[in-house]
């Protein structure tokens, strides 16, 4: 049977009504994502002062701001944190939210209870989560070294000590980030046949062989997708290391993403400039995993 077109008013009518959806989303991406990503751009290739910032005639100086990041003392350390900060959160986040999924997984009693409870780090607002954990990190009367004076340890400078400060931001960040993994991760286990479990336990499959040879090949499309978003999250935290460190002392926490705050506004004379540099550093290496992130989803899509 032939397809009838609609008549042309009426198609007409149609496009206009799609625009008119159309039009608030893209004057929201305009707005608060295209032209404040130009800005940035704009910032790192100009030599922006304070006079100029407000009155707009900076001169332009290409690429110069870039080479003055590259060249200051503080890169290499900066870059270290933000890999190691981002790998080891990531790591062990996805490792902690994929045991908790499985474990909630067994359905048992008070199970949907407790997953609840384990979202309340996710749900709570992150200068709560930061401040939190500066407490209880703190070297004089944080409850971590009134536990470990009480077992016989000696307390350590948490926050205080070079040593330290990163791996305090770290367990922080990584308590804040479990409940994503967890629900993610729970969710894709939801996916998985009941029977495949069944078969692999009549063929006498233990738990960890069900683990390895069916929950963790099944779960890798759910795992990567996980793993991808929590990368571009973790690559761009400020707050929790901000609130806790400052990134310091002595930059011994400082990442690119403190870096960049630190050089725009942390000094009596900003350096507008580099500092946006710093952040469009950041931002290409999140662009770069969205778009990993994209072509994993066109691959799951076509399987």
């Amino acid at each position: 049977m032939a397809t009838v077109a609609p008549p042309p008013r009426r198609r007409t009518s149609q496009q206009w009504a799609a625009w008119a959806f159309l039009t608030p989303v893209t004057l929201y991406l305009v707005l608060f994502y295209a032209y404040p990503l130009y800005r940035n751009l704009d910032l790192s290739l100009r030599d922006y002062t304070v006079r100029s910032f407000v009155q707009g005639d900076a001169p332009f100086t290409g690429l110069a701001n870039y080479a003055t990041v590259l060249d200051d003392p503080t890169f290499g350390p900066a870059l270290t944190h933000t890999v190691v900060f981002t790998a080891v959160c990531l790591a062990l986040q996805y490792a902690i939210g994929l045991a908790l999924a499985v474990f909630f997984h067994q359905n048992f009693r008070l199970s949907a209870t407790l997953r609840a409870l384990f979202l309340v780090p996710w749900l709570l607002p992150l200068i709560v989560s930061a401040s939190t954990w500066s407490w209880l990190l703190n070297s004089d009367s944080g409850l971590v070294n009134a536990v470990l004076g009480a077992v016989g340890i000696d307390p350590v400078n948490w926050l205080t000590s070079p040593s330290w400060s990163l791996t305090s931001v770290i367990i922080a960040n990584i308590w804040i980030g479990v409940p994503f993994n967890l629900v993610v991760l729970h969710s894709g286990l939801q996916s998985i046949p009941a029977s495949l479990y069944e078969a692999a336990a009549l063929d006498g499959a233990n738990a960890w062989q069900r683990f390895w040879r069916i929950t963790f090949p099944l779960l890798r499309p759910v795992s990567a997708v996980t793993l991808l978003l929590g990368l571009v999250y973790t690559l761009k935290v400020f707050d929790v290391i901000w609130i806790m460190t400052k990134g310091g002392p002595a930059d011994s926490s400082t990442t690119f993403a403190t870096w960049s705050y630190q050089l725009g506004f942390g000094n009596l004379v900003p350096a507008f400039g580099p500092g946006a540099a710093v952040g469009n550093l950041l931002v290409a290496a999140a662009v770069v995993f969205g778009l990993v992130y994209l072509r994993v989803q066109r691959k799951q899509a076509r399987t």
